[in-house]
């Protein structure tokens, strides 16, 4: 086994004992990601010792210039941008998905009023259209298959001479698929329509290179990385055109406005210092683990599914359906033993809607009801994997015998 790293701990959970088993798993990363500590390191001098404007003219204003440079600088090499200015820094992805549409569209307006976006997309993906959508904009949703890998027939016969933009996820967060990003770019372009893709989910975990991919706008998050929250960055390519949505002092190129949150970009950028440095052995190890869940889960659990891409997927996701029981219950049972997991994505925890990724994928209400969202990180070991493997074929046994969906053969 590996020698586990002393700069990557895993957050102190002492105060959540009272109400939680002793033994405490975490596999719901696409949630939420604890801070390296490498990263807070690097943030600490800059909210006190070096706390000057990066606006202002005099001496205490240069560092921190430096440092959201260098920080640029580090965030588009994790990404293979060609120019550090390509990056813009916001307040995380949910704006850098704002900039990048309406930014594209207002600007753009007068070319045309058309927006292509994939059926699994994140919610905050759909909002903004149904936002442009007041403004005369029109949203065509393309579908995709069981796996989730866009339909490439479908899509070209979307793009009309009036679409500025097609916005598909470099992979999905749900379910882990990976698209075929150069396919999808070469099919824009051939076109003349501009290509944002939204990299949350993939970055850090599996090489992105903007370059060779032909990606006009990417849409990153700092905490999907192991560095803080409240950050996040979009990559917009040179030439490209879009209109700022916030309207302030100028800063980073008039695109984003309002004083520079200093300290977090620092955090971004040594966060995505150690991910292009670390990934592929972190990765390696991860997907390790991620296949013997899935390969065990499969094996062992009667009716139990895998859903996304067999192969085409991220390393950290295991993402199963099982049938007669809700994914509810499965996290409520999975919760009372000390691991945390996730039935869909975070930002739609709380509604007890069927996910319309797993829709769009073709699955049943009642069988999308049925699914479970394990993704590892960094600081999971081999014997928190021995642990869920342990508890859930349990759980999942429990609620069969609970179900009044279950045959009473199989109970």
């Amino acid at each position: 086994m590996e020698e586990k790293n002393d700069s990557c701990k895993v957050p102190d959970l002492e105060s959540l004992k009272e109400k939680k088993p002793t033994r405490l798993v975490f596999m719901d990363y696409v949630s939420g990601k604890p801070v390296d500590e490498r990263v807070l390191e690097a943030m600490q001098p800059y909210h006190r010792e070096i706390f000057g404007n990066p606006s202002s003219l005099h001496i205490f204003g240069d560092p921190p210039v430096e440092a959201m440079e260098d920080a640029r600088k580090k965030v588009a090499d994790l990404i293979g941008a060609k120019d550090p200015k390509e990056i813009v820094f916001t307040s995380g992805a949910t704006e850098s998905n704002n900039l990048a549409l309406k930014g594209v569209a207002f600007r753009n307006q007068s070319k045309g009023n058309h927006i292509i976006i994939s059926a699994i997309e994140h919610i905050s993906i759909i909002n903004i259209v149904k936002y442009l959508e007041k403004f005369g904009f029109k949203t065509t949703q393309v579908g995709v298959d069981k796996y989730g890998i866009v339909e490439f027939d479908k899509l070209e016969k979307q793009i009309k001479p009036e679409t500025l933009l097609i916005s598909i996820n470099y992979a999905n967060n749900e379910i882990g698929t990976i698209e075929p990003v150069k396919e999808i770019s070469k099919m824009a372009h051939d076109h003349n329509v501009l290509l944002h893709m939204d990299a949350v989910a993939a970055e850090g975990q599996i090489p992105i290179d903007v370059q060779k991919d032909g990606i006009d706008l990417l849409t990153l998050s700092s905490n999907d990385i192991y560095g803080p929250r409240g950050m996040g960055a979009l990559y917009i390519k040179t030439g490209t055109m879009i209109e700022p949505i916030i309207q302030g002092g100028g800063q980073e190129r008039g695109l984003r406005s309002g004083t520079e949150d200093i300290p977090s970009m620092v955090g971004m950028g040594k966060a995505a210092e150690i991910a292009k440095k670390e990934m592929k052995k972190d990765s390696a190890r991860i997907q390790k683990m991620r296949d013997r869940i899935i390969n065990t889960v499969l094996d062992t659990i009667d009716r139990s599914y895998l859903d996304g891409h067999p192969t085409q997927r991220l390393p950290n996701n295991a993402h199963f359906r099982f049938d007669y029981i809700e994914g509810e219950a499965i996290l409520l049972g999975l919760n009372m033993r000390g691991i945390a997991v996730s039935t869909g994505s975070a930002c739609a925890a709380k509604r007890l809607e069927a996910s319309h990724v797993l829709l769009a994928t073709g699955l049943l209400k009642e069988e999308a009801h049925g699914s479970l969202e394990l993704t590892l990180g960094k600081y999971n070991t081999e014997e928190d994997v021995d642990y869920v493997l342990e508890v859930l074929p349990q759980v999942i046994d429990r609620l069969r015998k609970l179900s009044p969906l279950t045959p009473k053969n199989e109970k």
